[in-house]
């Protein structure tokens, strides 16, 4: 019987298979599936199989997965090729034969685990045939698995899109960042599987939910990881080859090939990238979210201390937490059966020091249901709560200032479904400001905290002054490298007479964290304001005026205060401006034509005060162009604009993104991107 069933030849019909299971893009020759959903294989014998019809039963298909498949834990699965097909188990159809070939088509289980599978051809209970390998990932096309989302449109971006948008800068001034997912990419695939084999829950990974903080886990611990240090001798352009971005994959095979490097505070936001491609890879739906004036490390308390000098400038660390300029954080999408009815849907991936990882709904954070777990009380606060400045003064004591409070949780934005903008979701997180709903959420979160004695965080300060002056800080939102911007204050003298003032505006550099990177400039002025008079103060805000160039990938935090003799109170106020870099311009039609040349015009316009110098582009885009190109451009004089063409030849169809880096004396990561849709050529007559 074995002899007879021996097998010649066995067609997965990857190209076929993929395309109905949305993986296509993944690999036209390797079989990746999706749990759930049926694909079909072809079997050819060596000799007839007419001459066996009556033991046919005695054959059955197997399959297993991980380095010790196991029935127990469901990581092997025998079963037999009949005509009756079981939802709940693997099961095999034979849907078409002839002599010696067999059509059969196979199901997995919707809630099956996921990984790199061996299909074998099992005889009489004993002999088995190896028929070939494929993958099987996560369906959220299938109604039943936990991850199914019923919308095309955003099956199309949260799962099959490999270029997507991270909105970074200020909520004033936000500046989007192309970013190549590259979830398909083949070593992508076997990367995101690969934790299988330090995992000891394998059982697990059928579990959406298990899989996603398993990756949180470990992507917070790689955040640390330094395995290639940089020598100190290496040359300037090698070593800032070492802080490119080109997009996830890359950075995923350092860190996971043992050839990473540490994320640095100004660029800690990639993590969430990368997290958001393996999801995606795995079949999971994922986006990027950005929160604008986040409250970081608050441990779930509502109140943000922060210390400055009696000149404004930032001073000493917070014990309560930081504000962040913006956070980056990861959503994907699941059903939650462990958890009470309505929280399901988006699920924020939220790793909580060395080893846990919580994935907390979206809408626990809106409600403030704190009971859900420990991190809803830290996101919770993410979004809510309220900042306090104090004035640290020469003798070292504390003293509270009259300032307005900062309205964390603003704009929080990732990219609009089908489209290149950016979308508010910021009524996903918390009710509008003021609304009655907002009043009692926080009212129950407060009560809730108070009863578990952590009430400490929530202090009713007073701010009654019996002398008061009243100041208002106006900055722009975003400041050239070159030229002035305007700056203002404005001071109220409320009272009957009349108050000597002592001003001081200065400017520091931070990163989007909050961390103070350097002290740039300061302006002190002493004014007399008469009774009731309302004055308005106007001053230049310019690099030149800096004592040296903020530090890349920072932004400008603009401080005021206004202290008169009569009263110990401080006015402080507080805006956050953002650098804005010179724009890279690309030049190309919407449409090209498959195996076509295709001509690209790149120019960046030089408006600083200075030459910049060695010039480099990139240019990179998956299916347009085979290999990253790089060229010299040398150097860009001011007021004159430098151009450049690129001809390449693209090869695959469809919509893609051309992305061009650009990287200077001055600044790294100059990017910018164009999309451009390639068709079919037209078949000559």
């Amino acid at each position: 019987m074995g002899q007879a069933l021996g097998i010649k030849s066995c067609d997965f019909q990857a190209a076929k298979n993929n395309e109905e299971h949305h993986t296509k893009a993944i690999s036209s020759q390797h079989l990746t599936v999706r749990r759930g959903q049926p694909f079909t294989i072809t079997v050819h014998f060596r000799t007839p199989v007419h001459t066996f019809l009556p033991t046919l039963k005695k054959v059955a298909l197997v399959a297993q997965t991980g380095e010790q498949p196991s029935k127990i834990n469901r990581t092997q699965a025998t079963f037999s090729i009949s005509s009756l097909g079981e939802k709940k188990q693997w099961s095999a159809v034979v849907e078409d034969r002839d002599a010696q070939c067999w059509t059969i088509s196979v199901t997995s289980p919707v809630d099956a685990i996921i990984g790199h599978y061996s299909l074998l051809l099992q005889v009489a209970g004993k002999k088995q045939y190896q028929l070939g390998q494929f993958t099987l990932l996560f369906n959220p096309w299938n109604r039943d698995d936990p991850v199914f989302l019923q919308n095309e449109a955003q099956r199309s971006e949260y799962v099959l899109n490999q270029n997507g948008l991270i909105y970074l800068g200020t909520a004033d001034f936000i500046q989007e960042e192309p970013w190549n997912f590259g979830q398909f990419q083949t070593d992508v695939v076997d990367l995101s599987l690969g934790l299988q084999g330090v995992d000891e829950q394998l059982e697990k990974w059928s579990q959406p939910m298990h899989v996603a903080q398993a990756w949180g886990v470990l992507l917070h611990a790689l955040k640390k990881k330094r395995v290639l240090s940089t020598p100190q001798s290496q040359a300037t352009q090698e070593r800032a080859l070492l802080n490119k971005r080109r997009g996830s994959a890359p950075i995923l095979r350092q860190w996971l090939t043992g050839r990473g490097r540490p994320v640095h505070e100004s660029q800690a936001w990639v993590l969430a990238a990368v997290a958001c491609t393996v999801l995606r890879c795995l079949g999971i739906p994922a986006r990027v979210v950005t929160t604008f004036t986040s409250a970081q490390g608050t441990s779930g308390g509502l109140q943000v201390d922060e210390y400055y000098n009696e000149e404004g400038l930032q001073n000493g660390e917070s014990q309560t937490g930081r504000i962040w300029v913006f956070q980056t954080s990861v959503e994907c999408w699941m059903t939650r059966l462990d958890l009470p009815q309505g929280y399901d849907g988006w699920q924020i991936l939220y790793p909580r020091g060395w080893g846990s990882c919580d994935l907390v709904p979206v809408r626990a954070v809106k409600e403030g249901a704190l009971g859900l777990s420990p991190a809803v009380s830290e996101l919770f606060a993410m979004v809510n709560a309220s900042c306090v400045v104090w004035k640290c003064c020469e003798d070292g004591k504390l003293e509270l200032t009259n300032s307005n409070t900062k309205y964390v949780g603003n704009n929080i934005s990732t990219k609009v479904v089908g489209s290149d903008r950016c979308e508010d979701i910021t009524h996903n997180y918390k009710y509008p400001e003021g609304s009655l709903e907002e009043k009692e959420v926080l009212e129950r979160v407060q009560k809730e905290r108070m009863k578990h004695g952590k009430d400490n965080d929530i202090r009713h300060l007073s701010l009654e002054q019996t002398d008061p002056l009243y100041l208002f800080l106006e900055a722009p939102s975003s400041l050239p490298l070159t030229g002035d911007a305007q700056l203002s204050v404005t001071l109220i003298n409320p009272s009957d007479h009349e108050k000597i003032v002592q001003l001081v505006i200065g400017a520091q550099a931070v990163y989007y964290s909050g961390v103070l990177a350097a002290d740039l400039w300061r302006e002190k002025q002493s004014l007399g304001l008469r009774a009731n008079q309302v004055t308005r103060i106007t001053t230049s805000l310019s690099f030149s005026h800096f004592e040296r160039n903020p530090p890349e990938n920072t932004f400008l935090r603009i401080t005021a205060v206004a202290t008169h003799s009569e009263s110990s109170l401080s006015c402080f106020a507080q805006e956050d401006v953002a650098i804005r870099r010179p724009h890279l311009v690309i030049k190309m039609p919407e449409g090209a034509k498959q195996f076509q040349p295709l001509t690209v015009s790149v120019s960046i316009h030089n408006s600083l005060d200075s030459p910049v110098k060695d010039c480099m582009i990139s240019i990179f885009g998956r299916g347009l162009i085979h290999k990253e190109r790089r060229y010299r451009l040398g150097s860009v004089w001011p007021g004159n604009t430098l151009r450049t063409q690129v001809q390449f030849t693209p090869t695959q169809l469809g919509l893609h993104w051309l992305t061009v880096e650009m990287d200077c004396d001055m600044f790294q990561n100059l990017t910018s991107y164009k999309s451009i849709t390639i068709e079919a050529p037209e078949l000559s007559a």
